[in-house]
């Protein structure tokens, strides 16, 4: 028997960039013929969410909007063309929202590159709404033994690190640096390269940080970058035959790192860069780089194999990521207590307060 779907539901809406968001009532929308129509229950608060609330990146955001990448719910209606997903069914909204299918880099398993591509929380409405709609072929396949509210954080965060150390191309037993590895991000990324069975440098910085990574989350090494004298060598020190981590993930927050990981990263290292300060930019030594041959690449978000295997990862009991839950209308304190940089772990919306 089909659920009862309302007309009208709650919802967060960025009416002008910058916000603040208005938690108001809108009408539920309904699915397309290729879509499904997903009674949100949990979904998490990302960085990229704060990005399209204050509008600093160089992508436009659709006005009004309904932020929210990282829902978990279950399916309440789909349109005709759907055949691979039932009522009930429970899945996930990802930051990958819909693609063409058609263009070469679907075709090539890129839909995160189709230039008709379709960002939940940015160019579609997302989830912070208690009934959302998605492409049936994007959202994430979840087993009803997932928790709907622990899983929100890895359908962003964890798909988009373990998307990254697969970019790398390190394999079981080689040694991996991640730097920023005490926040949300490498938090993860860590959880995923020991999952992977690569072996963990951890660059950041504090005594509560380095307690962290190595009780908690399995760094064999870690590097504060602040204390350091020469963070090079370092982190070189730290592996055995002292040429340096086999790849380098990137998920710092400031410009710094970015230059300084071609410099120690082995030859035929590869360096990942997945975080994205404001303003930012790449720079390495043309010399080392060329005779060390070094690979420099950026990693986006996951394509539907990787986010299916990543969350598989999480059903397995290898990934947690800590969080808190609130009700939807606090989003606004989320996003005040985000700006200011006074978040642990993540915040994790729940739709029905």
């Amino acid at each position: 028997m089909a659920p009862e779907i309302p007309q009208m539901q709650w919802a967060q809406v960025i009416e002008k960039t910058g916000g603040p968001v208005q938690y108001k009532q809108i009408p539920v929308q309904k699915p397309g013929p290729d879509e499904v129509l997903i009674n949100i229950k949990f979904s998490g608060v990302c960085h990229t969410d704060l990005h399209a609330l204050n509008g600093d990146w160089p992508l436009p955001t659709k006005l009004p909007l309904v932020g929210g990448h990282e829902g978990a719910g279950v399916v309440v209606a789909k349109g005709e063309l759907v055949t691979d997903i039932e009522i009930g069914d429970h899945v996930g909204v990802k930051w990958i929202n819909g693609s063409c299918l058609a263009c070469d880099f679907c075709q090539q398993s890129d839909e995160p590159l189709c230039p008709h591509v379709l960002l939940s929380g940015y160019t579609v409405d997302g989830s912070f709404q208690q009934y959302c709609i998605a492409k049936a072929a994007h959202v994430a396949r979840l087993h009803k033994d997932i928790p709907l509210d622990a899983v929100a954080p890895v359908l962003c965060a964890g798909i988009t690190v373990y998307k990254g150390l697969k970019e790398s191309g390190a394999w079981a037993g080689q040694t991996v640096a991640i730097v920023g590895a005490g926040g949300g991000l490498g938090s993860l990324a860590q959880q995923y390269a020991k999952a992977m069975g690569l072996r963990v440098i951890a660059i950041d910085t504090g005594d509560e940080k380095k307690k962290m990574c190595l009780e908690q989350l399995g760094a064999e090494a870690f590097v504060d970058f602040a204390t350091s004298k020469n963070v090079v060598k370092d982190v070189q020190a730290q592996t055995e035959d002292g040429l340096g981590p086999h790849a380098v993930i990137l998920v710092a927050v400031n410009e710094r790192p970015f230059q300084q990981a071609a410099e120690y990263v082995r030859p035929r290292g590869s360096v990942i860069c997945i975080g994205m300060p404001a303003g930012a930019y790449l720079k390495a030594p043309v010399f080392e780089t060329v005779v060390k041959m070094i690979a420099i690449k950026g990693s986006y978000v996951g394509n539907r194999k990787d986010s299916a295997e990543a969350i598989d990862f999480f059903r397995r009991g290898l990934i947690k990521a800590p969080y808190k839950v609130v009700g939807l209308s606090e989003l606004q304190m989320v996003y005040d207590k985000m700006q200011a940089g006074e978040i642990a772990g993540k915040y994790v919306l729940d739709t029905s307060k």
